[in-house]
């Protein structure tokens, strides 16, 4: 087997986030449920957009979010996602390439516009996230090409991207390069009512042997598998995928390998600003320590690090050296 170019080939929501600071009356007023993520119409969303308070651009999607760490710790990425030819795409395109992550995909000159994720930030650092996914939705098939997908150790796939049927189509194409190069496969699961919506579909990719690494919280997990109890669900789970990573919050995170559990604490900081790709850096930092070879251990331990940096500032790309900061940590 050839050396691939890639260490990790991402398929996601090309999605450019706009935070602003949020009291939790301003989130009543306009019927927003805190903490939660919800997905609104363009129209809707410039509504909102109107009403909120001034607000930071900073590219996002969750596996574009996870790429951005792997690449800020020195490896090679490709990004697949769907912008269109406007400002939010082009921002999008400049940010993630000026990571050094490869993005070659044509934007779409038609409507609708670049998908855009409205963040709203409550003082206890929690997030209200309103997204509209604009464009992402309208990723074609053949974007997901085989050759580009084998030449990568890690397929990484977002789960947002099962709902539309365009960019499922890509996944599926992905998924079949991957398997027939003999690459890793990792899923990143979203939010519970898309896995409420696509249960049977996420546990048949499982069942069938299509996913090595399956991302998720305990919530999620309960979730998926319809069982009330977090740590039961996680335990169920892992007996359905050969590794199974799942964080806890404020309480650490925990992997599973071929039944193997280890567990390890988060990793402390001052003040939590902002929790916005918590997990999507989380992920990051366990996948790059599985390039790098790493025990479960370690790979959980530089994803505590990478997670606690993004939850000490707004946004969810890395505002530091994230090499140096690993280096500091764990030596």
């Amino acid at each position: 087997m050839t050396q691939p170019r890639y260490d990790v080939v991402a398929i996601g929501n090309a999605i450019v986030d706009v935070l602003a600071h949020a009291e939790d009356a301003f989130l009543a007023e306009h019927g927003l449920e805190k903490g939660a993520m919800q997905l609104m119409e363009p129209s809707i969303a410039e509504r909102l957009y109107s009403a909120m308070g001034p607000g930071m651009e900073v590219s996002g999607g969750s596996a574009a979010n996870t790429l951005a760490g792997i690449a800020a710790l020195g490896h090679r990425c490709a990004f697949i996602g769907q912008i269109r030819d406007d400002q939010l795409g082009a921002v999008f395109a400049h940010d993630i390439r000026a990571m050094g992550i490869d993005f070659d995909v044509p934007a779409r000159s038609e409507e609708p516009p670049t998908g855009r994720c409205l963040i709203l930030v409550s003082p206890d650092g929690h997030r209200t996230m309103n997204t509209s996914l604009g464009a992402a939705h309208y990723l074609p098939r053949e974007a997901a090409k085989p050759e580009l997908i084998a030449d990568a150790s890690y397929l990484y796939l977002e789960g947002y991207m099962w709902d539309p049927p365009e960019p499922r189509q890509a996944i599926l194409l992905a998924i079949k390069a991957a398997r027939a190069a003999g690459r890793k496969i990792a899923l990143t699961l979203s939010v519970t009512f898309f896995i409420m919506q696509y249960r049977a579909d996420f546990l048949k990719l499982m069942d069938d042997g299509l996913i090595d690494i399956l991302f998720c919280n305990g919530e999620e997990a309960a979730c998926l598998l319809e069982m009330e109890d977090p740590e039961a669900a996680s335990i169920a789970l892992a007996a359905r995928v050969p590794t199974l990573v799942v964080t806890h919050g404020a309480d650490g995170a925990s992997a599973f390998n071929h039944g193997a559990r280890v567990d390890v604490p988060a990793e402390p900081i001052d003040k939590v600003v902002d929790t916005t790709g918590a997990g999507d850096l989380f992920a990051a930092g366990y996948l790059v320590g599985q390039i790098r070879g790493l025990s479960a251990v370690d790979s959980l331990k530089l994803g505590a690090i990478c997670a606690a940096e993004i939850i000490s500032h707004v946004g969810a790309r890395p505002m530091v050296d994230l090499k140096a900061l690993v280096a500091e940590k764990l030596g």
